[in-house]
């Protein structure tokens, strides 16, 4: 077989791209548009819908099933979409060893969680921890991410790794590498029960790390467990102005009451500058551009730009002579394609609430603004402009969108503490979590796992691991009815 050099490879997918995108858009202008203005009345006034129907303003699609999470923002323009495209190609396709017989894709490694960043993020969605109830450890547990440090910083002010297993633990490495080793989880099982009776129980995740490729670790090392989310309305997030944010924080404080969520400030390798962190489970990463390149040279080994070097430390010699090796051809993933990388994930669109008007589902949204949910999950913002404009679209800007979030962190008590520090946020904090597509995740990733580490099984489990400054909301959801809980329940998929 002929071996293409990167340019023509490209030049393949961009013409494949064309031919796609003419079939993915005559679907999503007919099936993920808006109703337009001239819409016969009857259509639009049948069952007024409430104002966050349509969590990403115009950007909005009318998407279920398998693919909810996977079209492109309904405003964006023809050129746009081909973009959109091109990106997603490189998002899903799998990264090979080098050398192989196109240079597009190859440079895996040495040490890898995932092939590719839809590996992770399945559909654009929702990783789920491995099950390890039967006793057998995966080969693979790709979309469950495990930070290592050790105490102190780095020079850049976030956390100090690991000496012989850097700042994440992967699984896999690339012939002739050896792989870092194997996560094992066990559950504790914690029981309670609601006002009305009715029992719970909670399986609390106990991480392990065995068969080690390189000697122990750290006597100090703290890990901590991150489950891939679904990657709906990045772009839009991003262009929350950074005032909002700041304004969540003075607000919370000024109320007096027991959530004061705080802002994350970290170092941006796109920017050169300490930003306000937005991105990840501590809100530890600032712009959608930084977590791309990251996650491309952390979690795949696909070195770029601004992430030129591969991950293996000084204890790893395995990994230091492959990586040597790859150097011969530079950077691993070309600014272009890897722009065209970041505009795919800024552009992927939040689908529209369902049943969004039916009575029960009302309730849902008035028992969860009652048990003070919204403190932190705010629901609604009007995006800005985005830090990187040629990374972004113009069509996020401007939108009245609903993520309910407020993008700080929150000490979210003992239970859920991971002890370890990311920038400011403490072991106690994550971030809010933003809820939009909370009720598809089971459509798009046949699962119900949540949190930052997947232990809760469904959504009222969710809630009833929320403590600290939640503690309060989590009580008050303790003293509901069956009907209530219920109501709350189909609020919270209806988002």
């Amino acid at each position: 077989m002929k071996r293409l050099t990167g340019r023509q490879a490209l030049a393949v997918v961009a013409t494949a791209a064309a031919v796609a995108t003419a079939a993915l858009a005559a679907q999503v202008f007919a099936d993920t548009r808006p109703a337009p203005a001239d819409a016969p009345k009857a259509a639009q006034t049948a069952s007024t819908p409430p104002a966050d129907h349509l969590p990403g303003g115009q950007t909005t699609v009318f998407a279920t099933g398998r693919n909810a999470f996977s079209f492109p923002a309904a405003n964006l323009g023809d050129a746009e979409r081909t973009r959109f495209v091109i990106g997603n190609s490189f998002f899903k396709r799998n990264w090979v060893q080098a050398p192989a017989s196109t240079t597009a894709r190859d440079g895996l490694g040495p040490h890898f969680l995932a092939r590719s960043c839809g590996g992770c993020h399945v559909q654009d969605g929702r990783a789920q921890p491995p099950d390890f109830h039967n006793g057998l450890a995966p080969r693979s547990q790709a979309g469950l991410l495990l930070r290592l440090s050790v105490p102190g910083k780095n020079a850049l002010g976030g956390p100090l790794p690991e000496p012989t297993y850097g700042d994440q633990f992967n699984d896999l490495a690339i012939e002739g590498v050896r792989p870092e080793g194997q996560v094992h989880i066990r559950y504790e099982t914690l029981t309670g029960a609601f006002a009305d009776g009715t029992p719970y129980t909670l399986e609390k995740p106990v991480y392990t790390l065995r068969e080690l490729g390189y000697g122990p670790l750290a006597a100090k090392a703290m890990l901590s467990p991150r489950i891939a989310p679904q990657v709906i309305g990045l772009g839009l997030l991003e262009a929350i102005p950074d005032a909002e944010i700041e304004a969540n924080a003075r607000a919370q404080k000024a109320a007096g009451g027991p959530v004061r969520g705080e802002v994350n400030r970290v170092w941006d390798a796109y920017a050169q500058a300490t930003l306000i962190g937005r991105f990840g489970w501590k809100a530890n990463v600032a712009t959608l551009a930084h977590q791309t390149a990251g996650a491309f040279q952390g979690d795949i080994g696909i070195t770029s730009k601004n992430f030129p070097e591969e991950t293996c430390t000084t204890a790893q010699k395995d990994c230091l002579k492959a990586a040597r090796g790859a150097n011969g051809k530079g950077m691993e993933i070309d600014d272009k394609t890897l722009d065209d990388v970041i505009f795919y994930q800024a552009t992927l669109a939040p689908p529209a609430r369902r049943n969004a008007a039916d009575p029960q589902v009302v309730q849902g949204q008035q028992i969860f603004a009652r048990a003070q949910c919204a403190s932190c999950h705010r629901p609604s913002y009007v995006t800005g402009q985005p830090p990187f404009p040629r990374l972004s679209s113009p069509a996020l800007s401007g939108q009245t969108i609903f993520p309910y979030t407020d993008l700080l962190l929150h000490d979210m008590g003992p239970d859920l503490a991971d002890g370890r520090p990311d920038f400011l946020a403490n072991g106690n904090q994550w971030r809010t979590p933003p809820l939009w597509g909370l009720g598809l995740v089971p459509a798009v990733n046949g699962h119900s796992r949540l949190l930052h580490d997947g232990r809760a099984r469904n959504l009222l489990e969710a809630v009833l691991w929320h403590g600290g400054e939640a503690q309060a909301s989590r009580d008050a959801v303790l003293q509901l009815g069956a009907q209530e809980r219920d109501a709350l329940v189909r609020f919270l998929e209806s988002l």
